[in-house]
């Protein structure tokens, strides 16, 4: 049993190392890659509520992803752009553990909704004849729901436990309350909340990449059964965006979480954690656009109706 013999005010962030200079080319590229992040996610959200077309489980996945998405960074980024001041390093003990259990439940919910993506790609693949039935609109809801009480009740027990440790530093050696760093500054006996970690994070990862995995093992036998070439590339073009974004999500947090020695290689963990933190959550959008035709047209369809608007806004003028 945990005692809690020192519990700090707060802990110190230390941030990205490098000269001020560099500090101030960090806090560009993060505050434009933040932004980009919010438009992006922002443009998908809109375009599935607004075109009628889009309104299928598909979009509604995406849309709910894109929705994590923004919810993701906005609970990182923006205080590891205030690290980049030394003032602005700070971050309360509560604080500190809100951050932990919102962006972990929001990393593992994420992770999950993958598998739930795969899972519906399947169906409307290989099972197109039941395939409203099967995914009717209680059923997205309800995956949905799941999906977020699976990461919730997956990081639940890590912040129990950290709230029970004793803690003999203030300094988070990294650019956000990351298990490694906080880790390292427990003086107690660290085993079951390293070993609770590896646990839940190889419990999602493994259950939601399973189901990924097995998903479309049976989506690929099904396209090499079509017949026709266009017919296999068309089937195939709307699985490829979802195979990019899985395969760079899952080689990141994997890496990261599923190594028993979590405290180890801290600057690892910072290009790692940038990686998936940043990186990953502006690049999702653009790739599920660049590669699906029916966004890109929708989203011209939305540029068309608001220019007409205008230009019909002037006449009456």
């Amino acid at each position: 049993m945990y005692v809690n013999q020192s519990t700090p005010s707060g802990f110190r962030i230390l941030g990205f190392p490098g000269p001020p200079s560099m500090q101030y080319i960090f806090f560009l590229l993060l505050l434009i890659t933040y932004l980009l992040t919010l438009l992006s996610n922002s443009v998908i959200i809109t375009i599935t509520l607004r075109e009628s077309r889009l309104h299928t489980p598909m979009y509604y996945y995406l849309r709910n992803l894109s929705f994590l998405e923004i919810c993701y960074v906005s609970v990182t980024v923006p205080k590891i752009l205030s690290t980049l001041n030394p003032r602005g390093r700070y971050i309360s003990f509560y604080g500190c553990m809100a951050q932990f259990l919102v962006f972990f439940s929001l990393g593992s919910t994420e992770c999950l909704l993958f598998g739930i993506m795969a899972y519906d790609r399947y169906l409307a693949i290989c099972k197109p004849l039941h395939y409203t039935t099967l995914m009717s609109t209680t059923m997205c809801r309800g995956l949905s729901m799941c999906a977020v009480i699976g990461g919730f009740l997956t990081t639940s027990p890590q912040i129990f436990l950290l709230f029970r440790l004793p803690f003999c530093g203030s300094d988070i050696n990294h650019f956000f309350c990351d298990a490694p760093p906080l880790l390292q500054l427990c003086c107690g006996d660290t085993y079951v909340i390293n070993l609770m970690d590896f646990f839940n994070a190889s419990l999602v990862i493994l259950t939601s990449l399973t189901v990924t995995l097995t998903s479309y093992v049976y989506i690929i036998g099904t396209i090499i059964r079509i017949q026709t070439t266009t017919g296999r590339r068309k089937t195939f073009s709307t699985c490829f965006s979802h195979l990019i974004v899985v395969s760079v999500y899952y080689s990141s947090i994997t890496f990261m979480y599923m190594r028993p020695k979590l405290s180890s290689s801290f600057s690892l963990n910072r290009v790692l954690g940038v990686f998936y933190t940043v990186i990953t959550p502006v690049l999702n959008p653009l790739i599920y656009c660049l590669r699906n035709t029916e966004v890109k047209e929708a989203i011209r369809n939305q540029l068309f109706k608001q220019t007409s608007k205008k230009v019909l806004q002037e006449n009456y003028k």
